[in-house]
């Protein structure tokens, strides 16, 4: 009997961005300490601790780097938190920048142990950003949860637009911390909702007795950094397919909310960390049961909502009955707003690639 041999096995695709265009030099001070570690097999050090206003020769160094070869991830991550320990800058912003696929195929590459090695290396007051590259063999959960456990933040390039949005344009929004283990909670009032749900953020979930433990981590905010959170909610005597209120009556019910609050939509509580202190900072906000017309909504609005609108038409999410293509454009396009950047229409560019 014979066998055909099995087709080969594909080369990982590996994604090239020209340095000539990547201006990251702008944001760096004679105060400021930069090194390159590479880990292609094994780790090794390409640029040694330089000052800041040595631009060429962080430059040159930058030029000189090449893809290839296998990922010795977490002895490059080990190695680049040497360096940055031994140039410990104190009430400075000290970080490591991982730039990589996530397929670390060369000494730990089991998740869990990852974590561990970073959730140790963050109690130092170094923090990690992660920068995912490439695609085929492209690991997006790993480099997510890396980020997530160094206090850093994660983001995709995929062209050299994103490369100068994150590192140059938004540098201190991406780079600089000024609150750590940022955490949220809302309660809508009663009178006003019947049911609400949270649109994204599976995994960045809290239970309500986390928000005041202090040892729970959480999420890190940059300066100039804002959060939006987009909730679906069901008001009061709506009758929805997606919730039911009708149940058994029941003898025990949930007291009815104090009186004097009739005009309040919701609460929101805030909880954060300074960056070199360990007790959270509480306060609250009141959101007022407004009610704008179309007319009065902003373009953020618009395009927030076009982005969650087109995300669960891509998880083909059964909340949704409208998954027309046109549609999200037609609404994403009323928040296009000036655009200087060319994000949003980057954005519509997007959408208009999926039927």
């Amino acid at each position: 009997m014979g066998v055909e041999p099995p087709p080969p096995i594909p080369p990982p695709v590996i994604m090239e961005i020209d340095h000539d265009g990547l201006e990251i030099d702008k944001n760096l001070r004679k105060e400021d300490r930069i090194s390159i570690v590479v880990y292609a097999g094994a780790a090794g050090i390409v640029l040694p601790s330089t000052s800041g206003n040595e631009k060429t020769t962080i430059l040159e160094a930058l030029n000189n780097l090449s893809a290839g070869g296998s990922t010795a991830g977490a002895q490059g991550i080990e190695l680049a938190y040497q360096i940055a320990q031994e140039n410990f800058i104190k009430n400075g912003n000290n970080r490591v920048i991982l730039a990589t696929d996530g397929d670390f195929n060369v000494g730990i590459s089991d998740v869990n142990s990852l974590q561990e090695l970073i959730e140790e290396k963050r109690k130092t007051g170094i923090f990690l950003t992660c920068l995912g590259f490439g695609m085929g063999n492209y690991k997006d959960n790993r480099l997510e949860t890396l980020s997530d456990k160094g206090n850093g933040n994660y983001a995709y390039i995929d062209n050299l637009q994103e490369a100068n949005k994150f590192l140059v344009k938004e540098f201190s929004g991406t780079l600089y911390t000024i609150a750590k283990d940022v955490k949220i909670q809302i309660e809508f009032n009663p009178q006003w909702v019947q049911a609400y749900r949270l649109i994204g953020y599976e995994n960045r979930l809290l239970r309500p007795e986390d928000f005041r433990n202090d040892s729970i981590d959480a999420g890190e905010i940059g300066a100039g950094h804002t959060v939006t959170a987009i909730y679906e909610i069901i008001p009061t005597h709506v009758k929805s397919p997606y919730f039911s209120n009708e149940s058994t009556e029941l003898k025990y019910q949930t007291p009815a909310p104090k009186s004097g609050h009739s005009e309040e939509l919701a609460t929101i509580k805030f909880r954060y960390k300074k960056p070199d202190e360990d007790t959270g900072i509480e306060f609250q906000e009141v959101v007022k049961n407004d009610v704008l017309t179309d007319n009065q909504l902003s373009t953020d609005y618009y395009f927030a909502t076009g982005v969650a609108w087109f995300g669960l038409k891509l998880r083909d999410s059964e909340y949704i009955s409208n998954k027309n293509t046109t549609d999200i454009l037609e609404w994403s396009k009323k928040g296009l707003g000036a655009d200087e950047e060319g994000y949003r229409h980057e954005f519509i560019r997007l959408v208009d690639l999926v039927e």
